[in-house]
């Protein structure tokens, strides 16, 4: 049985930061090769709409783009106007004798940053690592052999954090969790691991559902962690339980989508509920953290989605009727945001 209360003797950051950020340089390439972003911009300061609009450039992807360039230093933002700063202005803006286009574009042709100039053109996601003989990453985890795929790699990850998750819980005597699109279920079991008193409940669509059945009798934790089959966006949320985690999800939607998954959560917690949002947050002023921002990049790539920010999730929280906004940092780069049904 694996020991999911065990941390191991290594820190592993940079390892994820380096898998975590693998498609920011291919933004920053196609921001200043490929539309001469800085350039513009330098000329014209702008809000993002503008930008959106002069450009012809997806509202989403360019909110992406933004945020990684104001985390990088390149762009400040005042009063909702872009401008790029010094750094940006020497060596990314054509005319300056630092400019470093030149060196950039002899890597324009990579097949990610021409995906991203695809997204940022028409806000259609590509497919996953870029892959032609993929379908697109929502109708591919439809079919088995991606699905198991897909599930090790979040599996293997979810061994160290979901041990991080479980540190920085605090239940406050609730004991029935959901874990609501869950994989492998690995963070249902660290939890469960966690806290002895503590039931979880893995719902997840065929034929991840199954998957997760195997990993969670593999480990030990079936008798603690169920699998129930559903689809979080055509059923209601299953009632019965006090806790709703939504861990590596929400990045992967827009939105409209996000505040309607925030809404079934809120309509089958009972009072009193918490829920869990564990995942790569940015600063309210989406100025950072760096690696956050870099991270949004792949999933601008390959998600209808993005990293949100606290601010962000503040205010789609209030919008549905959470209340008591709680943040947390985990581990590598993670962290946990909780609120409470009233």
């Amino acid at each position: 049985m694996l020991d999911l209360t065990r941390d191991p003797l290594s820190d592993p950051l940079r390892i994820y930061r380096y898998r975590d950020g693998i498609y920011a340089v291919d933004l920053l390439n196609a921001a200043v090769v490929h539309l001469d972003f800085f350039t513009w911009l330098a000329a014209h300061p702008s809000d993002a709409a503008t930008i959106c609009r002069e450009l012809q450039l997806a509202a989403r992807p360019v909110d992406v783009m933004l945020t990684l360039f104001k985390a990088n230093g390149f762009v400040r933002e005042e009063n909702g106007v872009h401008r790029v700063t010094e750094a940006a202005r020497e060596h990314l803006v054509q005319g300056s004798p630092w400019f470093l286009g030149p060196y950039f574009a002899s890597l324009k042709d990579r097949p990610v940053a021409l995906d991203i100039l695809k997204v940022l053109r028409t806000d259609k996601p590509a497919n996953w690592g870029s892959s032609k003989a993929e379908k697109e990453w929502t109708k591919a985890m439809e079919e088995p052999d991606f699905a198991q795929r897909f599930t090790a790699a979040m599996d293997c990850r979810g061994i160290y954090l979901g041990r991080a998750v479980a540190k920085a819980l605090a239940p406050g005597g609730r004991t029935r969790l959901l874990d609501i699109a869950a994989g492998s279920g690995i963070y249902a079991c660290a939890i469960a691991a966690g806290h002895p008193d503590v039931r979880a409940t893995v719902f997840e669509k065929p034929p991840v559902d199954q998957v997760a059945t195997k990993l969670i009798a593999e480990r030990g934790y079936a008798g603690r962690v169920s699998v129930l089959a559903g689809d979080m966006f055509h059923d209601p949320l299953p009632t019965g339980f006090d806790m709703h985690l939504f861990s590596n999800v929400l990045h992967d939607w827009d939105t409209p989508v996000v505040k309607r998954l925030l809404e079934k959560s809120f309509a089958a917690l009972p009072s009193g509920g918490l829920l869990i949002v564990h995942d790569m947050h940015l600063h309210a002023d989406k100025t950072g953290p760096l690696p956050v921002a870099e991270y949004s990049a792949i999933l601008m790539h390959s998600t209808e989605g993005k990293c949100y920010s606290l601010g962000e999730l503040a205010e789609l929280f209030a919008q549905v009727g959470f209340r008591n906004l709680q943040y947390q940092p985990t581990a590598a780069d993670r962290s946990l945001v909780t609120a409470e049904r009233p």
